[in-house]
């Protein structure tokens, strides 16, 4: 069961991983130990599933950010499964959702730059043969960065 100092601890942990325990018993009017130990037990339920950075993609190189929806013409368990084997191994598909509606997969990516974008599209992607046909789209700017979860 969750109460309201662990739903502020996850709240402040997705805000900032680095917050010590000393912080976030701070944070939540615990002695650093408890803040610990609340840390330690949500994470061994698998509330929370791991801790990264979040990296500036223009300073990357990665100038091109785009969703694509991928269109499959053959549905069965082996296209699906080698269609998701391709996906993993694309370090530029960066998130990768099976959907509901016209469009099978969505596909989150970041590419260098237009040509990297083509040749993902019509060298990786296309050529699969599940994969019928694809429509992209490109980021003009992002409205709001990826945010915390609503706890």
């Amino acid at each position: 069961m969750m109460d309201e100092a662990d739903t502020r601890l996850l709240d402040a942990l997705q805000k900032d991983a680095h917050l010590t325990a000393q912080e976030l018993g701070d944070l939540l009017n615990l002695s650093p130990s408890q803040a610990g130990r609340r840390r330690q037990r949500l994470e061994a339920e698998g509330y929370i599933t791991g801790y990264c950075a979040r990296l500036d993609p223009l300073k990357l190189g990665l100038q091109v950010q785009g969703f694509i929806q991928v269109h499959l013409h053959s549905h069965g368990p082996e296209q699906a499964q080698s269609f998701s084997r391709l996906v993993r191994t694309r370090s530029e598909i960066i998130s990768a959702w099976t959907m509901t509606g016209e469009a099978d997969y969505l596909l989150r990516i970041y590419c260098a730059d237009l040509p990297s974008l083509n040749t993902l599209l019509h060298e990786i992607i296309l050529p699969h043969p599940a994969v019928a046909r694809v429509q992209s789209q490109i980021v003009m700017d992002q409205l709001k960065r990826d945010a915390p979860l609503p706890t």
